[in-house]
């Protein structure tokens, strides 16, 4: 890297200040900064689900949902990152005035073309490695399916629940999440019979 292009790098304190000034939302991985796109109705409503659905399960429990609003950092070995997931419930929140959560037990992404291989890959290698996280969930929004990725002690395994029917278990925050709450008002489109 030369002198020019580490000039050009944003330190933690520059990006967070220019968050609470940005029109747009920008996600920081070591210094570099990439805005976000906005989402589809079909992303909104189910991202919205998750945070509906939880918030009413954890009313009187100490943990709690927050929506896509609200960033998380995740402190690698080698560099910081903030993201915004669509969803996430923490158990353990920073103080009131800082505009990030470092303790999610449960973090939301829901998948779309365009967002598909940075959630699989980069974002759940990232995720993974934050101490507190428990569960990784990722979110289909054109059939209703939810792949999970769920800590236990031998590291994460992979789990899938398939179908309108279906209740994913938290037991990590004393909570289930039917699959027909989390759908509710999504019209899946219709595929072509070969």
């Amino acid at each position: 890297m030369t002198a020019a292009e580490a000039s050009q790098l944003l330190t933690i304190e520059q990006y967070l200040e220019g968050e609470l000034r940005s029109d747009v939302r920008h996600e920081y991985l070591g210094g570099y900064v990439y805005a976000m796109a906005g989402a589809r109705t079909q992303h909104n409503r189910i991202a919205t689900n998750f945070t509906v659905a939880l918030g009413s399960a954890l009313r009187d429990q100490p943990c709690e949902p927050f929506n896509s609003d609200m960033k998380v950092r995740v402190q690698l070995a080698s560099h910081t990152r903030f993201y915004y997931p669509d969803a996430m419930v923490v158990c353990t929140p920073n103080a009131p005035d800082e505009p990030f959560q470092d303790q999610p037990v449960v973090v939301a992404e829901v998948l779309s073309a365009e967002t598909r291989r940075i959630d699989e890959g980069e974002k759940r290698e990232a995720y993974c490695a934050i101490p507190s996280l428990r569960v990784y969930l990722l979110i289909e929004q054109d059939l209703p399916r939810v792949v999970a990725y769920r800590r236990g002690e031998q590291g994460f395994t992979r789990e899938v629940y398939d179908g309108p029917d279906a209740v994913f278990p938290l037991a990590e925050i004393d909570a289930d999440l039917p699959l027909a709450e989390l759908y509710r008002r999504v019209d899946f489109a219709p595929t072509a019979d070969c």
